[in-house]
């Protein structure tokens, strides 16, 4: 028999408030492998939420690297690099990631929210603030807070609101700015924020979990979109989890720098390595992103991005402007958000709501992502389910 346990009074409140608010989050159960046509609860759906940009995480050749390098190496990492956990798939991957990138060094982490704790808490202290762009992931956030740095956030890729902020600062600290913005989809101004730390003595750090692999010359991410070499960014941090379709993270940067984090940042020296095995997937996936399918997949994805704009942007609802795989429709209300969602299933097709916290009060939103794994009926099934609740709802709303 399992143990029964008193809730705290302020747990029950914490909880009956969400759900009031209709913010209860939840997690659902996939019964199929992660691809755009999946099951859920008995039911067949077509999915449009995954991050799996470019429809590698089912892919053969990564389940045959994987395989391959388990035979070879194991499946657990055993231990920290440090101790004796850095085994010749973490190496091989870590080599490969740099020479793509331009960079003289790649530190592999578990997950990309470890990686950017383990940054930020490295590189900031009470005397190296930190200012960040205001829509930055959580664990940009909370790398600041775990440092206990001081910490400023400017307005939406403002880069004049950025600037004050520096220009104001006593000390010298980190800029940090995501990529791709995970739930708006659109992109920082990467070039003018590297021309501001440089003319302030700032270290600059890009995570670009998502849009490494998905744009730019050979996958190269914002990087590569916004023209800059590894010199004008001394820190980018990039996930598996997205395009990869694997798991973890990595840190790119100098040697000075890695030699740093490798002494300071404490989610690297004290978590066991990622699975061999998922570093020799990893790996293949590199390979296929560099690849001229990786160049098709990508290709696609910018056709089913294209379409579904055209499509859309007649509805009577807010399409944020986004040229990535994620394409946000504002619907503002969280209960609405719901219901359309619901709507969208009955017609087959998957669409999680997107809530605050995770986005500004007010704001709710269809985080509708595509993906190069999608067909062209499975764009047409999309749009055409959106055309038809949407409108409903509109019309239901006068």
């Amino acid at each position: 028999m399992k143990p029964a346990f008193n809730t705290p009074d302020w747990m029950s409140s914490a909880l009956d408030e969400r759900r009031e608010r209709d913010l209860m989050r939840r997690t659902i159960t996939l019964e199929s492998s992660q691809t755009p046509h999946t099951k859920i609860q008995s039911q067949n759906y077509t999915a449009f939420c995954s991050n799996d940009y470019l429809g590698l995480a089912n892919h053969p050749k990564l389940i045959e690297a994987m395989s391959n390098t388990a035979r070879t190496y194991g499946v657990g990492g055993g231990s920290s690099h440090l101790v004796c956990g850095h085994l010749v798939p973490h190496q091989a991957l870590e080599e490969a990631l740099a020479d793509w990138l331009g960079y003289e060094r790649v530190m592999l982490f578990s997950t990309g929210y470890m990686a950017n704790l383990g940054v930020i808490s490295a590189l900031a202290d009470k005397h190296r603030p930190v200012v960040q762009d205001r829509l930055n992931h959580a664990s940009l956030i909370d790398g600041a807070l775990l440092a206990q740095a001081p910490l400023r956030r400017y307005l939406h890729g403002d880069v004049e609101s950025a600037s004050k902020l520096l220009s104001k600062s006593s000390s010298t600290g980190l800029l940090v700015t995501d990529g791709v913005f995970s739930m708006d989809g659109d992109i920082a101004p990467l070039a003018e924020l590297s021309q501001l730390a440089n003319q302030y003595g700032w270290m600059l750090m890009v995570d670009d979990a998502h849009g490494l692999g998905c744009i730019g010359e050979r996958g190269r991410g914002c990087l590569s979109l916004e023209g800059l070499e590894a010199k004008s960014l001394p820190i980018l941090v990039g996930t598996f989890g997205k395009a990869f379709g694997t798991a973890g993270a990595f840190v790119a940067t100098s040697h000075d720098y890695a030699d740093y984090l490798t002494q300071f940042a404490r989610p690297y020296v004290y978590t066991t390595a990622m699975s061999p095995a998922i570093a020799g997937a990893t790996l293949a996936s590199l390979q296929l992103i560099q690849s001229p399918e990786g160049q098709e997949r990508r290709a696609k994805l910018a056709r089913h991005i294209a379409y579904f704009r055209q499509r859309v942007e007649s509805l009577p609802v807010e399409l944020m402007p986004s040229n990535t795989a994620i394409q946000p429709i504002i619907i503002g209300d969280s209960k609405a958000a719901i219901e359309i969602s619901e709507q969208l299933k009955v017609l087959g097709v998957w669409c999680t709501a997107i809530r605050p916290p995770t986005v500004p009060a007010g704001s709710a939103r269809l985080r509708i992502t595509l993906s190069a794994a999608h067909s062209d009926a499975d764009l047409m099934l999309l749009c055409d389910s959106l055309e038809h609740v949407l409108t409903a709802n509109f019309l239901n709303a006068q």
